[in-house]
């Protein structure tokens, strides 16, 4: 009976030793999320980290790279998570060649877009779709210029594409940051010159500038998009907290915009910190799961 009770104590021990060291090594690993510098994944990536860090107990890693990269990164299991994969067009092409090797774990938000952009001060009379930049006296006054933003961006590669439909020889699409594009639209503001730039909602330069996007009859850019969160193969089961955490978490598009805006007026952290102070119920839910009551 004895050697029974010792047998079993010993055998308790161990398992606790091993969940332990388990739990442990689980916790000197980093969390690693990539993101690309556009606005809403930077809000929507630091959010993130802010949450998991603070209530899930967990360090978090950001990998600031191109879009391609991330998406080879999950699939080899060198980057643990992305916040920004846009289904089922924009980032069709990389999600097709990650296959089996990564996971949708939830819809961080819906309804969003792409498109091409014009001050509203550009004559709507003049260029109100994509197909009117091939007139002469509009390409004369772009410049024969498409501002675009990071090489790697499905927007970009669906520009390319949009360039061709529309038999847009004469345009050539300028590749830089998000921050680039932006200036440049500023740049072209002031001085109310006519310009064209690839953009995308949410952002918040619809908040700051008078913007529309131009008709694309032939949907070149596709129609709305949802962006999703993506995980390694095993991430759920190496972290189940935070694993649920994120396939709760989902922003209405009008508060990450508000949010987004919040972070151009200020810092991406205070925006953060600002958006959690102002959504206790909602951030409550992502983390536990419990339901807002209903009084």
């Amino acid at each position: 009976m004895l050697k029974t009770l010792a047998r079993a104590a010993f055998t308790a021990g161990l398992a606790l030793s091993l969940t332990g060291a388990a739990h442990a090594q689980e916790q000197k690993a980093p969390i690693k999320i990539g993101w690309t510098a556009w606005a809403d994944a930077e809000f929507v990536t630091k959010l993130t980290k802010k949450l998991i860090e603070t209530n899930l107990d967990h360090k978090v890693e950001l990998v600031q790279t191109d879009i391609a990269p991330q998406y080879q990164g999950v699939a080899k299991g060198d980057i643990d998570l992305m916040m920004m994969a846009w289904l089922p067009e924009t980032h069709k092409d990389y999600w097709a060649r990650v296959g089996n090797k990564a996971v949708q774990l939830g819809v961080i938000y819906t309804d969003a877009k792409l498109g091409w952009v014009v001050p509203s001060y550009v004559p709507e009379d003049q260029v109100s779709s994509i197909a009117d930049l091939a007139k002469e006296d509009v390409q004369k006054k772009l410049g024969g210029k498409v501002q675009g933003i990071d090489p790697g961006a499905g927007l970009t590669r669906l520009s390319k594409e949009a360039l061709k439909t529309y038999d847009l020889d004469d345009y050539n699409l300028t590749t830089a940051s998000d921050a680039a594009m932006v200036a440049a639209l500023d740049r072209a503001i002031r001085k109310k010159e006519w310009i064209v730039a690839t953009g995308w909602s949410p952002h918040w330069m619809f908040g700051k500038y008078e913007l529309r996007y131009l008709d694309d009859p032939k949907n070149a850019l596709g129609g709305i998009e949802r962006v999703y969160v993506i995980s390694r193969q095993d991430f759920q089961n190496d972290y189940p907290k935070v694993a649920q955490f994120l396939m709760r978490m989902h922003l209405p598009i009008d508060e990450l915009q508000s949010a987004m805006s919040a972070a151009n007026e200020t810092s991406v952290d205070e925006a953060v910190e600002k958006y959690i102070t102002e959504h206790p119920a909602r951030v409550k839910y992502w983390l536990t799961g419990e339901m807002p009551s209903a009084s």
